[in-house]
């Protein structure tokens, strides 16, 4: 028996982690399986998931031809499953004529928020940017890199004309990350290890032992926090109720959640992103690789005789469905039954 299978547009990548064949958990926010293809996971190659018609694929189809509308899984699992003994007789082909990239755009249900957006009008008059302790406080974040190595060492800190305002401190952070690592010897080790060893958190090296100067800052400011405490000033405006910096950690910051406490707003929600990843390639340069949508035929052989044929060929035409999606999204329907059996 042969069954032809015409599809177009079928999406050939995945957005969701876990697996259709397997029940899982239900998550926080309602859904079942975790939105993978936001911009942050895209960046992880691991994520952006390339997808094949395969065996379950089939399964699939075939059991929702005949009128069996459960997850692959749930039909497998049942008293009544179909194909039980049939699945070993089932072989097909795939034929994807047409393979095309395309820039699609995913809407992302579960609301992520922007990284580095905010909403609302910014309260320049907290505590934090107006107290007797505020310019020696962000003034760390403007010392150049030797001033800020003497800082750390001698607890020590060197005028600098600061105006404490959330816009200019985020622009700050932001200027301060694009530094590049510095090589780990001299006073800057010292810095270093002084951090190191009063900050468990503090992680500070990329993966060839060379400092991050936005870590060595952050965690300047809140050896500051911890000085300007000691000397006397209430500090409690300027921590969070965790104790730490809102937005600013012992490694670098998120602007969302720095602006967030300072704006009237809430943080910006994202409803959907474009699915692409890029690739940085050795000699070719960066690569950007997009959603793969496939049109094709697909052709499923089932090793059966004529009369479990007809029968099987009478349920598809008594379930009456007309088209179907082919894995994710796409249109598909049956153009061709043939009962007859396998010619060798």
């Amino acid at each position: 028996m042969r069954i032809v299978i015409e599809y177009d547009s079928s999406w050939r990548n995945s957005f969701l982690d876990g697996s259709n064949n397997e029940p899982l958990p239900k998550q926080k926010d309602g859904t079942y399986r975790k939105f993978i293809g936001s911009m942050k996971n895209l960046n992880n190659e691991v994520n952006f998931i390339k997808r094949e018609v395969t065996i379950d694929t089939v399964m699939g189809i075939v059991n929702r031809l005949i009128g069996d509308q459960k997850k692959l899984y749930q039909a497998r699992n049942s008293n009544d499953y179909y194909f039980r003994d049939l699945e070993s007789s089932i072989s097909f082909q795939d034929y994807p004529n047409v393979i095309n990239h395309e820039m699609t755009y995913i809407r992302n249900i579960s609301g992520s928020t922007d990284q580095n957006s905010y909403t609302g009008m910014i309260k320049v008059n907290d505590p934090i940017f107006l107290s007797d302790y505020s310019k020696e406080f962000w003034s760390v974040l403007f010392l150049d890199i030797e001033q800020l190595y003497q800082f750390v060492v001698t607890k020590n800190l060197p005028n600098v004309e600061v105006f404490a305002d959330p816009l200019l401190i985020i622009a700050r952070l932001e200027e301060l990350n694009k530094l590049k690592p510095i090589e780990n010897i001299g006073i800057a080790n010292e810095a270093y290890k002084l951090l190191s060893d009063k900050f468990v958190k503090f992680k500070g090296l990329n993966k060839n032992g060379f400092i991050y100067p936005i870590s060595l800052y952050c965690s300047s400011l809140y050896l500051q926090l911890d000085l300007l405490s000691d000397n006397k000033f209430d500090m409690s405006t300027a921590r969070t109720k965790a104790g730490g910096i809102s937005g600013i950690s012992n490694n670098g910051f998120t602007k969302k959640d720095f602006m967030s406490r300072y704006t009237t707003g809430d943080k910006k929600k994202i409803w959907g992103n474009p699915y692409i990843h890029e690739e940085f390639v050795k000699g070719e340069g960066k690569i950007k690789h997009l959603m793969t949508k496939a049109s094709g035929q697909l052709e499923i052989e089932i090793d059966i005789n004529r009369e479990k044929a007809e029968e099987i060929s009478s349920m598809i035409e008594n379930a009456g469905v007309s088209s179907f999606y082919l894995g994710k999204k796409g249109l598909a329907y049956v153009s061709k039954i043939d009962t007859r059996p396998r010619r060798i």
